[in-house]
């Protein structure tokens, strides 16, 4: 299950969320569906928990939405910001 590194802090804001590198001092955003997506992720969920939110708030196809979360995973992997 994918979560944050330990060394970045996380933030919500009235439109989404900001990650703080504390390693780099980088700040990241994420709208609010990344947000949503992340909060799931962190909180335990899985990412069929997270294609149901998604689905429900955004009214968004399924397929849609897992193939998001897919995307929003491996950008945070990508930029250091998650552990797969």
């Amino acid at each position: 299950m994918p979560s944050l590194r330990q060394d970045i802090s996380a933030a919500t804001v009235e439109d989404g969320m900001v990650l703080l590198d504390e390693r780099s001092g980088r700040y990241y955003q994420l709208n609010g569906s990344g947000a949503l997506v992340l909060r799931i992720l962190i909180e335990g969920g899985g990412e069929k928990e997270a294609a149901d939110a998604l689905t429900e708030h955004y009214d968004v196809p399924r397929d849609r939405a897992l193939a998001d979360i897919g995307r929003i995973v491996s950008r945070l992997c990508g930029a250091g910001l998650m552990t797969p």
